[in-house]
């Protein structure tokens, strides 16, 4: 799994699976016609200017050389102090394995090393599987807002960063399974890496003991850390620097 920018190759990518996406969740309480309008609001030829905005962020993500999702953000605020996560879709032949929430928390990630200093979530109201989604990753609901789909008006319920731990740290936690084992991911203990950053990961869902650290690159825990603490991936490379007391240091 792989997560990047995206570029203006990945445009037809990006409308086909918000097209899929928003026709596999939101049926129930779209009409085809607004879904029409959604897609062509958002994703037709202002998509251009979004892609080479500054305060704007596509990412998507690639599973086996195929893009199965994107995720859309903006920086806001004098200076930028503020991260919206507008949307996030998945392609419904990929909402397994995790994709989603690895996009969540890269897109997370990237807006709060562009300067923000909160993260806000936006979904509709009435999206029940995406209100949960967010729930169930270290959000809460902290109020509501109006957006505007075609000639229509709906409510998209707002929400902010809640479940921190002890250590101030976000507390986001995937059971994943790696090369057989059951592992629960934190996202919130990350290492900065090369490629990707290193999550730490338990055996139980208690955090009680760390077990290996995974490689956000690749989604392996076949890796290792040396005396000085660098941590190297055995599958795609990807490394973590010494930490600050490594002798070259000094």
């Amino acid at each position: 799994m792989e997560i990047r920018e995206a570029t203006d190759a990945d445009v037809e990518a990006i409308r086909s699976i918000a097209h899929d996406s928003l026709n596999s969740t939101y049926t129930a309480f779209l009409e085809e016609a607004t879904i029409d309008d959604a897609i062509e609001q958002w994703y037709g030829d202002s998509i251009a200017d979004e892609l080479a905005d500054d305060r704007s962020l596509f990412l998507v993500v690639e599973r086996d050389g195929e893009i199965a999702g994107f995720s859309q953000s903006e920086l806001v605020g004098q200076p930028a102090t503020i991260g919206h996560l507008l949307w996030l879709h998945v392609h419904p032949d990929h909402r397994d394995g995790g994709t989603g929430v690895r996009l969540l928390v890269r897109t997370r990630e990237r807006l709060l090393e562009e300067g923000a200093t909160g993260i806000q979530c936006f979904v509709l109201a009435d999206n029940e599987g995406g209100n949960e989604f967010y729930r169930n990753h270290g959000f809460e609901q902290a109020g509501q807002r109006e957006v505007e789909i075609g000639d229509e008006t709906f409510t998209e319920n707002v929400y902010i960063e809640c479940d921190l731990d002890d250590d101030g740290e976000w507390g986001a936690i995937d059971e994943l399974t790696v090369d057989g084992e059951t592992i629960y991911v934190s996202y919130g203990e990350a290492a900065r890496g090369s490629r990707s950053p290193f999550y730490t990961a338990y055996k139980s869902e208690d955090r009680h003991d760390q077990y290996a650290w995974f490689c956000g690159n690749c989604d392996s825990i076949d890796n290792a850390m040396d005396a000085m603490g660098r941590i190297e991936c055995n599958n795609c490379g990807n490394r973590r620097k010494a930490t600050r007391w490594d002798s070259s240091y000094l």
